[in-house]
Order: structure tokens, then sequence, then C-alpha cells
């Protein structure tokens, strides 16, 4: 079986595994106070071009986001998000759990607009509600769509006007960074957002995301927050490590690239099988729609997420990753075209 499922089914680059197996016996502080926490930290903030940015490692993107929400907001306060947004629909309630309501506007694209958050502060008046404080937007969106500049400026300036936290999820930040068209830069989010996440678990690390906090207001005793949930690893080496390693030269982004040049070529090739798409995506997630039929047949040989119906016919997702061959790609319109 061949797997589209996901970006995180293979383990992790050789040069992660063999920069782990080089620092295993050395010995270093516990809880992110390590020496490769450190570095990692400092190199980040250079490639960020801010040195006041504070920088924590946690483990996964439901983790990152439940322990940062649940940070910034009061306990009235309720964040704002896509309804398709990763909060909302796949994070099993998570933000709910900590207390915090996740108010949602309609969107096709997967992204946000001033116009929607407008909508939903103007719905929520007084005291008897919760009280809109933060915007979520994830960079890709759950629908592979990416944020431009312009997009994320005038998202940027209207959270400002409203007095609102704008956050980032970049679960995908690497696929939306070196994405076709994308006109955004690593240095410019912490211009523009209060807080956001690298994603590493989706490109090519084992796991870990390294949230970036901008907003001086988000800093004091983020920490506190992190060990009361789980989330302040006595081996937070394991994460720093890794990406000391994706950042100490352009591995995170050719990484990026590859699940991204993947993707293109199957999202190509189905478009000149005639095949109809759910999103314009210019990530590393594609989403065409099928028969029934045709999707029961290409279970036979692949994995792949059944995304929802559309009409009488079915969207899936197919997902390419860091290290996704080429011959999968070609293996799969194969089979498709003999389907067809």
């Amino acid at each position: 079986m061949i797997s589209f499922k996901n970006d995180y089914s293979e383990g992790a680059h050789p040069r992660i595994l063999e920069a782990l197996l080089k620092s295993n016996l050395i010995q270093e502080q516990g809880y992110g106070e390590d020496s490769f926490c450190l570095g990692a930290s400092e190199l980040l903030r250079e490639r960020l071009g801010n040195k006041d940015l504070t920088i924590h490692y946690l483990t996964g993107g439901t983790q990152a986001n439940l322990v940062a929400i649940s940070a910034f907001l009061r306990p009235h306060e309720a964040a704002i998000a896509a309804q398709t947004g990763h909060i909302f629909v796949h994070e099993t309630g998570a933000i709910e759990a900590t207390g915090h309501k996740v108010l949602t506007s309609e969107s096709k694209d997967g992204k946000l607009t001033p116009a929607q958050i407008q909508e939903v502060l103007t719905a929520h008046t007084d005291e008897h509600m919760v009280k809109p404080k933060l915007v979520y937007i994830s960079n890709t969106t759950e629908v592979g769509t990416v944020y431009s500049k312009s997009e994320l400026q005038a998202l940027s300036q209207f959270c400002r006007e409203k007095n609102l936290y704008l956050f980032m999820d970049g679960a995908r930040l690497g696929s939306a960074l070196c994405s076709e068209g994308n006109d955004l830069d690593l240095a410019d989010l912490p211009k523009l957002v209060d807080a956001f996440y690298i994603g590493g678990t989706k490109n090519g690390a084992l796991l870990g995301e390294a949230l970036v906090l901008c907003n001086e207001a988000l800093k004091p005793d983020f920490r506190y927050h992190m060990k009361q949930k789980g989330a302040l690893l006595a081996k937070g080496r394991v994460i720093g490590l890794q990406f000391l390693e994706l950042f100490r030269d352009n591995l995170y982004f050719d990484l990026a690239i590859h699940a991204n040049t993947m993707a293109y070529k199957l999202r190509d090739e189905l478009k000149e099988a005639g095949v109809k798409f759910l999103a314009e995506s210019s990530s590393n997630q594609v989403f065409p729609i099928f028969s029934d039929a045709i999707v029961e047949q290409l279970k036979v040989n692949y994995h792949f997420e059944i995304w929802g119906k559309v009409g009488t016919q079915t969207a899936i997702r197919l997902v390419t990753s860091w290290a996704t061959r080429e011959e999968a790609v070609d293996s799969f319109m194969a089979d498709l075209k003999k389907i067809l």
C-alpha cells in the first residue's frame, strides 16, 4: 500500500536521526533549557530577524494550539476560526476542554477576512455572551490554500484596531512559504501576528513544533501553562535538536519544496486527466473529486482521507511529504488512468 493520507507517515529525515544518535550520550539540562533548544532558539530568532522573540518547543500541533490559546485568553474569552479550522473540526474539542469557545465563520477557501471577523464581533455584544479575543488562522489552511502577504497584513491591521490577538497555526508553514505564488517570508511573520508556530512534525522531524511568541503581553508565565498542561518535556532536547538541524542550513525549506513539487505533479496530471477539485490548492494537499466507485477502487492500493461529499461524488485528500517518491505519484496516476 502507498499512503497519501498525511505528511507524517514516515519517520524523520536521515540527518535528524543522525544528529539524534550523535548527541545521544551528551548530558544536558532538562525542560527545554539544554544547549540544543537554546541554540535552536537563537538560530530561529536570527532567521526571523528579531532577537526579542520568545520560543518554546511543543510536541505537536494540537498541543501547541491548546496550550497557546488557553494561555492567551481569559476565562470568558473566545477564539474565532474558519468553519474548516483545525481547532474547530479536528482537535476533539481541545480548545473547548480548556474552557474557551471556538466561534466560526463560513469560508469557501479556508481563509478568514476582516469582514468575516467583524460579523462575529457584531454578533457578540455584551457580557451575556463570550467575548471574541483571538483570531485563529492556519497557513496552509485545512483545504491547502495559502495566505498572501496583503491578506495577512489586512488581518493584522484589523486585529490590532479591534484589540484582538492574531494567532497562526503553522503546522504546514514550510509548505505555505514554499508554495507557488507565495510572497510571504518567514521574517514577515513576527511583524504581522502575535504568535505562531513553525511545524516540524509535518516537515521532516520526528515530532515537534516551535511556538514563537511575538507580543510581549503573551510571554509572561508561559512555561507555567506548559507545565500545567503536560507540555514541558523533561527531554526537550529531542525537539530542540531537530529544529537546530532543520534550520542550520536550508533543509527545512528543501523538504517543503520537495513535498510541494510532488503535490504539483499529482495535481497537474489529475487536471490533464479531466479531474475536478474541491479547492485550488497551491500547497502539498490536493483535493480531487471522484465518483464513489472510483474511490473504492483506489482504496485497494492507496491510503488517503475521505474529505466529504460533493453532490453525488466524493472529495478525497491526497497529501505528499518530504519523503514522497515520484514513483508513488506515477503509480497512483497509472492506476487511476486504468480505472478511468
